[in-house]
C-alpha cells in the first residue's frame, strides 16, 4: 500500500507550504511577518494558516531533517561515545 500524501487536500502547493513553515521555524519571524513576507512574493496568506501550517506540518519536517541528519552520519562512520558521567542520588556521588 502506497504512502498518501499529507497535501493531498489543500489547494496550495507542497512547496510552498514548506517554505513558510521553514521561514517561520528557521528564522526569528513571527507569524504575521512571514505572511508580509509572503505578500510582497505574490503570495496570499493569512497569519492564521502559517500558524495552522506550522502545527500540521512542522513535526514532519521535523522529523524528515532528523531521517536526513542520522542517514548522514551513517555513512561517515560518526559514532556516539560517553565520557566521564557522574550520577548523584540522594547527594552521593555514584
Amino acid at each position: 500500500m502506497s504512502k498518501r500524501s499529507p497535501f493531498k487536500y489543500f489547494k496550495t502547493s507542497p512547496e510552498i507550504v514548506r517554505l513558510v513553515v521553514m521561514l517561520y521555524v528557521r528564522f526569528p519571524l513571527s507569524l504575521r511577518k512571514v505572511e508580509d513576507l509572503l505578500h510582497e512574493r505574490g503570495v496570499d496568506v493569512s497569519h492564521e494558516t502559517v500558524r495552522y501550517w506550522w502545527h500540521r506540518f512542522g513535526p514532519m519536517f521535523a522529523s524528515e531533517i532528523k531521517k536526513r541528519r542520522i542517514s548522514g552520519m551513517k555513512s561517515s562512520h560518526w559514532r556516539w561515545h560517553l565520557d566521564e558521567i557522574f550520577v548523584k542520588i540522594n547527594g552521593e556521588r555514584l
